[in-house]
């Protein structure tokens, strides 16, 4: 087997258990069948992995990175400040059409980890990091863009992670792509009309 930073062995094998998890379920899916989903021996999952909670919690931030990365890039600024809302929405969305399963597997680890003693810090950690990640965002567009917020940043990051938590989780179920977009919509406009330029000679 050829060797490898034991870095970029951790993220073989977190991206294995995605794999392995997406396709069988958290439940199911064992430290062996991970380590052959990345055709590595179980002794190099132990050498990078102390735990399976260790494991879980590298399986959350990795999902994150998978959609905030696309994000990210959707939201350097356009001619209008409501385009560059819609296309960071709509780069999220599109990233839950192409992996439904991925997205799926977020609310099967919230569950797991809420019902399975001494792993409930990670379904905290989960949502911790979704808020994060939007104030990241929100501190992203408006640096880009000169812009300040009328609502602080933490609130509006935790109302953007619970929405877009709900509506993921709606259209797994219903399937309504229509009114998904029609959702995004009235969003982008709530959110346009909470940012404003910043004052000139302002921080």
């Amino acid at each position: 087997m050829a060797r490898m930073p034991s870095a970029d062995r951790r993220r073989q094998l977190t991206e294995a258990a995605i794999r392995a998890m997406t396709r069988d379920g958290v439940a199911r899916t064992t430290t062996r069948s991970i380590a052959a989903e990345a055709g590595v021996s179980l002794s190099v999952f132990h050498y990078c992995f102390d735990s399976k909670q260790e494991l879980l919690e590298s399986v959350i931030e990795a999902i994150s990175a998978h959609y905030v990365s696309v994000v990210k890039e959707a939201i350097r600024p356009r001619s209008t400040l409501r385009e560059t809302v819609r296309a960071g929405f709509q780069a999220y969305w599109d990233h839950v059409s192409e992996q439904p399963g991925e997205h799926m597997l977020t609310y099967e680890l919230t569950q797991y980890a809420l019902r399975q003693p001494g792993f409930e810090h990670l379904a905290r950690r989960q949502y911790e990091l979704y808020c994060t990640t939007y104030e990241e965002l929100i501190g992203q567009l408006c640096d880009s863009m000169d812009l300040e917020l009328l609502v602080p940043a933490p609130v509006l990051a935790r109302y953007l992670a619970a929405m877009t938590d709900g509506l993921t989780l709606n259209v797994l179920v219903l399937g309504d792509e229509t009114a998904t977009k029609e959702i995004l919509d009235v969003i982008t406009d709530h959110v346009a009309g909470l940012v404003v330029p910043r004052p000139q000679g302002g921080p």
